[in-house]
């Protein structure tokens, strides 16, 4: 019998060694699939994400990745990850968005990466903060008109009440004054359709659009909307100053840079981006204040001390008075950090490491602020309501609280956020100066159903309101 030479065991050994550090080197976050192949676990993910999401979290770690309707997504739930999310030359949001933004307002991949930077940097600049007095005065009065229409008194569900006043301020606001409809059965209209087509968002970025019929509908009736008022939405200017609406520069833009008729999907996707989250943030808002009767009573005092007695006249909002009501803002800003999105996306282009594992190339990466937003590292008592920890924050700078990442980070953070957190602020000012508002019932859960986006309420969620004197 031949014995191995010692040389030949030597080079062997380090093969071996040199295989098994490679092996290390590359090893993923823990996967989770499932049986069925191309599906993986769709089925269980896709019922109740967010919850899919912390029982994963609580058995394998902070860094995990979910294999669903063939898509690996590799999610980063806690700090760790962060900086290769936000800084890495290896991760793009561009590529990760392409598709939904297909699916979603049927704009096609060639003319959004094409695009995409230009409309960014344009839309940065008009709702960035030194054009925010420009809408100052917009709000305030599209505020005034739809609050007149509210009545003396009533009682419905909060989140129809704050649908029914921002819906037409929004439109008319950013697309063009009077283009949101004032014939009831119109408006009823835009609202079904609407909430359908937000609703339905996240599924109809996934799914083909033929097994979405219901949404498939509303969004086609949006793209209709659009496409009859493109051309009046055009050529109507402000009464004031004569400067063109947010959606009137994205008209002119797309002009300039592409011979293909994609405006009306271009509206529609500034629609969504408009609403979907405003909506929701202002109702979570509203309800965590009349829930929080401290904080109820010196937003109260605080308005009667800029504004006078609550209810006496027909107010104006400034910029200086808003500094004056630093209290709101706060409120606004711990509401988001409780209902943040679930994730946001970036697309691995390269291998990036991530403590000890390997996310491959072609992995979608998901960080998740609604799950940063519960480190007590950076924000103690995570799961309580508490406006005051926003004064540690240098909001005169424009500067959030650490591992704060709602509006997400970096080069392509939400162009829009300065200009709905104006909003926001300027609707609670507003009702709670006319109106005597009470909850009917109790605060409600947020569903568990989405992971785009803010957090919904599940279940109705009534107000009681009447008219100051």
């Amino acid at each position: 019998m031949e014995f191995i030479s010692p040389t030949v065991v030597i080079i062997l050994g380090c093969v071996a060694l040199l295989l098994f550090l490679q092996w290390k080197n590359l090893r993923g976050p823990p996967c989770i699939g499932g049986w069925i192949p191309w599906i993986g676990a769709g089925f269980e993910f896709g019922k109740t994400p967010l919850q899919f999401i912390e029982k994963a979290r609580i058995k394998y770690g902070p860094i995990f990745t979910i294999v669903a309707v063939g898509t690996r997504m590799t999610f980063v739930t806690e700090e760790e990850g962060i900086n290769v999310f936000l800084k890495s030359k290896e991760v793009n949001f561009e590529l990760a968005v392409q598709t939904p933004v297909y699916r979603t307002a049927s704009i096609p991949k060639n003319i959004f990466l094409k695009l995409h930077e230009k409309l960014y940097i344009m839309v940065k600049g008009k709702m960035g903060t030194f054009n925010l007095y420009q809408f100052t005065g917009q709000l305030t009065e599209e505020l005034h008109e739809q609050l007149e229409n509210l009545g003396p008194h009533g009682t419905m569900d909060l989140n129809n009440l704050v649908r029914h006043l921002l819906y037409p301020v929004t439109v008319n606001v950013l697309f063009k004054k009077g283009l949101f409809p004032t014939n009831e059965r119109k408006i009823r209209e835009f609202h079904q359709h609407f909430q359908a087509y937000d609703e339905g968002f996240e599924y109809g970025s996934q799914l083909p659009e033929c097994l979405l019929r219901n949404w498939s509908k509303s969004k086609k009736w949006l793209l209709a909307l659009f496409e009859k008022n493109i051309p009046d939405i055009k050529t109507c200017k402000s009464a004031k100053d004569n400067s063109p609406t947010v959606m009137q520069a994205l008209l002119d833009l797309l002009e300039m840079e592409t011979n293909e008729q994609k405006s009306p999907n271009y509206g529609l996707l500034l629609l969504w981006a408009s609403l979907s989250n405003a909506v929701p943030v202002a109702f979570w808002t509203f309800a965590f204040v009349l829930s929080h009767p401290n904080i109820h009573r010196a937003i109260m005092e605080a308005i009667s001390s800029v504004f006078g007695t609550a209810g006496k006249d027909k107010i104006k909002v400034s910029e200086d008075d808003l500094k004056k009501l630093p209290l709101i803002k706060w409120c606004i800003l711990e509401t988001i950090r409780l209902r943040a999105p679930g994730v946001i996306t970036r697309k691995v282009l390269k291998p990036v490491k991530i403590l000890n594992y390997t996310v491959p190339s072609g992995d979608l990466l998901m960080l998740s602020p609604f799950w940063l937003h519960r480190n007590p590292k950076y924000f103690p008592e995570p799961d309580l309501f508490k406006p005051e920890r926003w004064k540690k924050a240098n909001l005169e700078k424009h500067a959030f609280l650490d591992c704060f990442m709602a509006f997400g980070s970096g080069k392509y953070q939400c162009p829009g956020r300065w200009l709905a957190l104006l909003e926001i602020q300027i609707f609670i000012i507003l009702i709670l100066y006319y109106y005597d508002c009470s909850l009917l019932d109790p605060l409600p859960r947020q569903s568990s159903l989405h992971l785009v986006g803010v957090q919904q309420p599940e279940g109705q969620c009534r107000i009681q309101f009447k008219q100051r004197k």
